[in-house]
């Protein structure tokens, strides 16, 4: 039961930020949103901090749970190629939100949750010293184009039209190749 209201709790903090006009986390409306007392709520999240130290984490879940799903093996076999095109098919493939835009975006006005989401996504993203310098500048490309593309359908600012993404698929696709294959 714990684990269900938790996942509650983190789905309806995101939902807040869903809200006409952005809605805010705060313990009040996190337990609001619940369906909680707010010492119900501080049961699971004590903090603020540690409220928000979870949303992240859950909205990172989902991002991994999604990159494996692309990758289809362990992130420890996988190639910097092979890494790189997984976040790039899910940024362009999968729906996002201005929630996860905005957890994203408020995160790196806090080291700690800042922390959280390098801790996350380095091992997705870091590329090799020892990648050559024109494979690195390709899977770097692929990635901004990615990037920018998330960001652009998660906020709603100028979004991409959705028959353009094919386009963008097959020039990241060309981005990605991977010279050694």
């Amino acid at each position: 039961m714990a684990r269900n209201a938790k996942r509650q709790i983190l789905d309806g903090a995101l939902d807040l930020l869903r809200t006409e006009g952005g809605g805010a986390i705060t313990l009040d409306a996190a337990a609001r949103q619940a369906g909680l007392t707010k010492p119900g709520l501080m049961y699971h999240f004590p903090t603020k901090e540690a409220l928000m130290l979870a949303v992240v984490d859950h909205v990172a879940d989902r991002w991994e749970t999604l990159l494996l799903h692309r990758l289809a093996r362990p992130l420890q076999t996988a190639s910097p190629h092979q890494r790189i095109r997984a976040y790039v098919e899910v940024a362009l493939a999968e729906p996002f939100d201005r929630a996860d835009f905005a957890i994203y975006s408020d995160a790196h006005y806090r080291d700690t949750l800042t922390d959280t989401w390098v801790r996350r996504f380095e091992p997705w993203l870091a590329l090799p010293d020892t990648l050559a310098d024109a494979a690195r500048a390709r899977l770097t490309a692929a990635r901004l184009l990615a990037d920018g593309y998330w960001t652009a359908a998660a906020t709603g600012v100028f979004p991409i039209p959705d028959h353009d993404r094919a386009q963008l698929l097959a020039l990241a696709e060309d981005l990605l190749k991977d010279e050694t294959s």
